[in-house]
């Protein structure tokens, strides 16, 4: 999958006490069980200062103390993964931190006590049997199938299976496996974002322009999604040589046309100016055989860049004198 991961928040996750001795474990007053809370509390403070080697050692005193502390396995599978270096793959004892946490993650993802936390050791899982890691799509698909099972209706679970297929160079399963995403999701703006990436990089600019568009159609107040498609336009004139002037002009324009409908939303946004200034740019450069309008368009183009420059020194004049957080 895209998504990369690495450590997670103490305060983005429910680990307190409470969990060790409620949900984690069978004995709940046993005396194990108690060590394994108190050893799992050290571990937490140990994780969160990114002590992971300590923090290891602590949720495997937990898990020795009571080995039903489920609640242990998910952080001290995140520990081995970032104990884990990628670039000294194929030693041994780096190679053993990430069996490690995929041991952990897969009984994490089992018997953790927490929905989300289960649901998280998947992604993990994922994320280690990917290309930055140990680069074995074989293993990720059917963890990712697995997540599909679980949740049918989460488009990204889609966006994961597609990642590993196109990784493979499956580009049909790829496109199908987002077009199912779409089919379940068909007014998620998200979804056509996603697919226009994918279309972008198999060199399909027109599906890549369609699917911009019904997103930004899907999400019609958002300035940034007309910005996107002008972005689109204006590296497709600057960089694709094949194109002829009459394309050249035509694509310069379409970018121009969502550049308008980017600032009728947000006058001030400086992004959607700078590439506005830039396309006329390019219009001017395809229409040089009208010297008036091609002077028209470059006047204009400097017009729209002293203005965003102005915005820009505003903004950091009023950053400047606004109070320091002490």
């Amino acid at each position: 999958m895209t998504t990369r991961f690495r450590s997670i928040s103490m305060t983005g996750m429910v680990l307190v006490v409470g969990v060790g001795l409620g949900a984690a474990g069978c004995g709940k007053y046993s005396p194990g069980s108690l060590m394994a809370t108190k050893a799992f509390k050290d571990a937490n403070a140990k994780y969160a200062a990114q002590d992971w080697k300590d923090a290891v050692a602590k949720y495997e005193e937990a898990l020795s103390s009571d080995p039903n502390y489920n609640a242990a396995h998910f952080y001290l599978a995140n520990s081995y993964d970032n104990m884990y270096k990628p670039a000294r793959k194929g030693e041994p004892q780096n190679d053993a931190y990430m069996q490690k946490a995929i041991e952990h993650y897969k009984i994490a993802a089992e018997k953790d006590p927490v929905p989300a936390t289960r649901k998280l050791a998947l992604q993990y899982l994922v994320a280690a049997y990917g290309p930055e890691k140990l680069s074995d799509p074989s293993q990720a698909e059917p963890i990712v199938k697995r997540m599909i099972e679980l949740e049918p209706n989460e488009p990204t679970n889609y966006f994961g299976l597609s990642k590993l297929y196109e990784d493979a160079g499956k580009y049909d399963e790829a496109e199908q496996a987002l077009l199912k995403a779409r089919d379940i999701k068909p007014n998620d703006p998200i979804v056509y974002t996603t697919l226009s990436g994918y279309y972008n990089r198999q060199g399909d600019f027109q599906k890549t322009i369609e699917n911009l568009e019904k997103a930004a159609e899907l999400d019609p107040k958002n300035p940034q999604g007309f910005h996107l498609i002008a972005t689109f336009f204006e590296e497709k004139v600057r960089k694709d040589f094949r194109l002829t002037p009459a394309d050249k002009l035509s694509y310069a324009l379409k970018g121009i046309e969502a550049e308008d409908k980017a600032l009728a939303l947000n006058p001030s946004y400086v992004d959607a100016m700078i590439v506005k200034n830039i396309l006329l740019r390019h219009e001017a450069n395809a229409t040089d055989k009208d010297p008036a309008k091609q002077k028209a368009l470059i006047k204009e183009a400097d017009e729209i860049r002293a203005n965003a420059i102005a915005i820009q020194k505003g903004a950091k004049a009023a950053a400047d004198a606004a109070p320091k957080k002490k």
